[in-house]
């Protein structure tokens, strides 16, 4: 882990919504997972509001790249910053999505929870499917960047203005019934709001098939001393525990989850 003072290197709009930060980050940038995260302090707002976390987009070349949408006052904020503009930044935190499975992958993304699942795409050495869903067209981002990857990319989104009508655990299961009736094991990796989370898991459990999820939960220190993000776990052998999403996670299996 890495507290580095970071610089801006471009900060455009991505969408009227979203935007992409792409920091000079040096050796936190080297080292960071798909998966994993970072913890960034506002410039401005240091005496009145805590860090926020953010997914790693991406992390080539000792550039990192955040895609956010401005959603509460320290991202309003953060869209103001321009080029050569400093970020105090921690990372990179939290454990990652893992890279050596096997199975066709699928890729689950609600809106922004494609963030993670981009900088997964690029690292796993076998080509799938994602699946991303949205409330409408302008919640859907990055699709392109995945074909440009090799992926094949299925759409849905609540109004029909893009893709399918509907949530995106119904292309899903789609996919996998395609996958069983071919013999193909599955292996899944999900971002997004924690209904869509829950369903992914439910289908993955169903289907005996492993499933990776991020979850999202308030983080205060983003390093697990503050007990802000704690979740119940399943152990191996039936009981439970509460973890830290900071440090334990924010990946988790399905089947350890309990919703």
């Amino acid at each position: 882990m890495f507290d580095f003072l970071c610089k801006v290197k471009e900060h455009p709009h991505v969408t009227d919504d979203y935007m992409l930060i792409q920091l000079h980050a040096g050796k936190l940038a080297e080292q960071a997972r798909p998966g994993q995260f970072v913890h960034i302090r506002i410039p401005g707002l240091e005496k009145t509001s805590l860090r926020r976390p953010f997914s790693i987009y991406n992390s080539e070349d000792g550039i990192l790249s955040i895609l956010y949408k401005a959603v509460g006052r320290g991202t309003e904020v953060m869209q103001s910053l321009q080029p050569d503009s400093e970020l105090q930044v921690i990372g990179p935190l939290g454990n990652g999505f893992p890279l050596d499975g096997s199975g066709e992958p699928l890729l689950v993304a609600g809106g922004y929870g494609v963030a993670p699942l981009y900088f997964l795409a690029t690292r796993l050495n076998r080509k799938g499917v994602l699946l991303v869903g949205g409330r409408t067209a302008e919640d859907i981002l990055a699709i392109d960047k995945f074909k440009e990857l090799g992926w094949r990319v299925v759409v849905a989104t609540n109004d029909g203005s893009m893709g399918e009508k509907g949530f995106v655990t119904v292309p899903l299961l789609r996919e996998l019934e395609s996958c069983k009736a071919a013999g193909k094991e599955v292996e899944m990796f999900s971002c997004g709001p924690d209904a869509m989370l829950k369903a992914v898991g439910e289908m993955a459990i169903k289907s005996n098939s492993k499933a990776w999820l991020s979850l999202d939960k308030h983080m205060v220190c983003g390093v697990g001393a503050c007990l802000a993000c704690v979740q119940k776990l399943h152990k191996p052998d039936g009981s439970t525990w509460i973890g830290r999403v900071c440090s334990d996670g924010p990946i988790f299996e399905a089947g350890e989850i309990v919703w």
